[in-house]
């Protein structure tokens, strides 16, 4: 399947980023990356669950934390050093998996009962994040738990807004919300696979 994409949202792009600087925007050490990520799991951390999938894990700030509350988290990013990184970081968890994908192809056929997605949506194009989306969401389970949170600022390299990547999400009829905050600088949705 062809994703468009801007050429800031390229794989080559983020490789580059990611050869330049093995943390290019700073997500071990930002204070806007690691309150996003209290967020997510302060939102998250109410149950356990069976199985993750993090679609654009990075270096692995997140997939290290999420591991905590998940029997298995199954982690991709589309830049190969991202990946090492990432896989250097967790390489003393059991329970991650961490490997070098990219959305829709890269989606492990497993059933999921927690889905992330962190910073990832405003790269792609309305329809296409429609798509992915709604595969992914199909692809889960009933009761499933979907975890959406995004930077409400602008770039050039999105291609849509944070608030748009998550209202094509809301409009999903499979997903029901079951919390919602926002702050100036993210948007976070909890949502229910119906």
């Amino acid at each position: 399947m062809t994703i468009e994409t801007k050429f800031e949202s390229s794989p080559a792009f983020f490789e580059a980023k990611y050869q330049e600087n093995t943390d290019p925007w700073d997500f071990s050490l930002s204070a806007y990356e690691l309150g996003r990520y209290d967020a997510i799991i302060n939102a998250i951390s109410h149950r356990t669950y069976r199985r993750a999938f993090e679609p654009g894990c990075s270096i692995g700030v997140l997939t290290e934390r999420l591991t905590a509350y998940c029997g298995t988290v199954d982690a991709i990013d589309f830049s190969p050093t991202a990946v090492v990184e990432a896989q250097r970081r967790c390489a003393h968890l059991l329970n991650v998996e961490i490997r070098c994908a990219a959305l829709p192809d890269g989606v492990p056929v497993k059933n999921f009962d927690l889905l992330v997605l962190s910073e990832i949506g405003y790269y792609f194009t309305p329809q296409a994040w429609q798509q992915i989306s709604s595969t992914l969401v199909d692809s889960i389970a009933q009761g499933a738990t979907v975890l959406a949170a995004h930077w409400l600022g602008h770039s050039q390299d999105h291609c849509i807004s944070g608030d748009e990547v998550h209202e094509i999400l809301l409009a999903h009829p499979k997903l029901l919300v079951d919390h919602s905050e926002r702050n100036q600088s993210m948007r976070l949705d909890r949502l229910v696979r119906l």
